[in-house]
């Protein structure tokens, strides 16, 4: 069976290619400039958001994987997530592929943060939550048609080897390899729970081939460890043989700085996920499919070793 990652080329992207030859020899990986992973690799170079050059991507597939990662802008992704997943449904039902869609968990309420799991209330504080709350409605709704078949997925923030835009990849490991202070955004005492890029790779590949976990929403497998923004720093540091220099960017700044770097415009709204505890409760996945996330010291050592590997070459 044919299975098709759409952005390829991503910090999931590449680790799933890589974990989806274990369920089939038939991978198309789509980007604009897709590279193989695997030696059998089907390559489809095209505009996603063209809907002609999607669909035929999506033609002949038996699951599509939408690990897509649009540029991090409110603007461009109200812009483009809704009229992109509209096509992908659409491509999806007429092609009677399953899709597998890979989400974060922006669209819970505040109040959720602390703890969360597949039935946390969704009331998303921030303009990028609504954005994922309405993609959630689509392929919900047409799952409730009987039209697609669906599993929407949902990790928390990134960090791993494949991975170099993730926070503790920006604000805290390339900083530190340049002999800077680590960024913290938020409470530095406040427990923050990342999923290991490699973890979220395979357990996508096991969602996508287990027909049992279509139509459900899953967490992806994510640290028990209860680490906190501070202790981040301090563990990166320690595998680094460095002293646990950081600073704290206020909220405030993050609005000046955006008009310089404008990432942090866009991280403005987010803070709220870490001025308080950010638990990802991934029991569900783990209980049904028997799989133990990745200690935080692995994760972090393999990061390491991947980023030093591209920083110094």
């Amino acid at each position: 069976m044919l299975q098709t990652i759409l952005g390829s080329g991503g910090g999931v992207g590449i680790p799933l290619a890589r974990e989806l030859r274990y369920f089939t020899e038939h991978i198309r990986l789509v980007g604009r400039n897709p590279h193989r992973v695997n030696s059998g690799d089907e390559l489809f170079a095209a505009d996603i958001t063209d809907p002609l050059q999607l669909d035929r991507a999506i033609a002949g597939s038996g699951v599509v994987y939408v690990t897509v990662g649009f540029l991090y802008s409110a603007r461009v992704w109200q812009e483009t997530w809704p009229r992109f997943i509209s096509q992908v449904i659409a491509s999806c039902i007429r092609h009677e592929a399953r899709l597998v869609f890979l989400d974060n968990v922006y669209l819970y309420a505040r109040s959720a943060i602390p703890f969360m799991t597949e039935m946390s209330q969704i009331d998303p504080p921030s303009k990028k939550g609504k954005i994922k709350q309405q993609i959630r409605e689509m392929i919900l709704s047409e799952v409730g048609n009987k039209k697609l078949t669906a599993l929407i997925a949902r990790s928390g923030d990134f960090y791993g080897p494949d991975n170099r835009n993730s926070l503790p990849g920006i604000l805290v490991a390339e900083r530190m390899l340049k002999g800077k202070k680590a960024i913290i955004l938020g409470n530095p005492d406040k427990v923050h729970t990342y999923t290991y890029t490699p973890d979220a790779a395979k357990a996508l590949a096991v969602l996508g081939n287990a027909k049992s976990a279509f139509n459900q929403e899953w967490h992806l497998p994510t640290t028990k460890e209860m680490i906190t923004n501070r202790n981040w720093v301090e563990r990166f540091a320690a595998e680094l043989g460095l002293k646990p220099k950081s600073r704290l960017i206020p909220k405030w700044m993050l609005g000046l700085s955006g008009t310089v770097v404008p990432m942090m415009r866009e991280l403005h709204e987010m803070v709220y996920q870490h001025e308080e505890d950010y638990v990802v409760d991934s029991s569900k996945f783990e209980n049904n499919f028997g799989f133990h996330p990745t200690p935080p010291f692995e994760g972090i050592r393999q990061t390491l070793k991947a980023l030093k590997s591209s920083f110094y070459n």
